[in-house]
């Protein structure tokens, strides 16, 4: 995630973030549980943009800067090109086409594990729910993204909602 490349200062090295294309896939799965739709903020965008530049700079590990947040990293496409002199393959590495939609969707396939009956998550061991109930908080209006791409061509996205939800006791829908 590198660069300042959309129409809005969302922070990306390569494909630019289309904010149009984030909240669609976000208010896609809103309207599933009758929440409202929410829209784009370019505070959220830059706010995003400078941590995940702080991120990139720091060798692109993962980390939240605060609640609200959703992380997602995709790892490099890996294809092998050649055989060198002793018969190895030598592998080179390239950014993966990542969708603002497939990203989303791989937050929003958390639903499978909550439970808006008991307002519980039921993930196996390492997974969460935490991403999908996010996206669908009732009370959150507003979602800004970056992207990076990291040196090893693996990539970096992080969208900021506001309001914050995921609040414990209360259900997001």
């Amino acid at each position: 995630m590198i660069g300042f490349l959309s129409p809005l200062p969302a922070f990306s090295q390569g494909n630019a973030i289309q904010p149009e294309a984030i909240v669609r896939a976000h208010n896609l799965l809103r309207k599933q549980v009758g929440s409202p739709e929410m829209k784009w903020s370019d505070q959220l965008a830059r706010q995003a943009a400078r941590h995940i530049k702080t991120m990139r700079e720091n060798g692109c590990k993962m980390s939240h800067n605060g609640p609200g947040e959703n992380l997602y990293w995709a790892s490099p496409l890996q294809t092998a090109t050649e055989k060198n002199a002793l018969g190895q393959w030598r592998w080179h590495n390239s950014v993966q086409n990542v969708s603002e939609q497939y990203v989303v969707e791989a937050w929003g396939s958390e639903k499978k594990w909550y439970s808006a009956e008991t307002n519980s998550c039921r993930a196996p061991l390492g997974k969460t729910c935490g991403h999908y109930t996010q996206i669908v908080w009732k009370n959150t209006t507003e979602v800004g993204c970056a992207k990076a791409v990291c040196t090893d061509k693996s990539q970096v996205w992080l969208c900021i909602y506001s309001p914050t939800g995921n609040i414990i006791g209360q259900r997001p829908y």
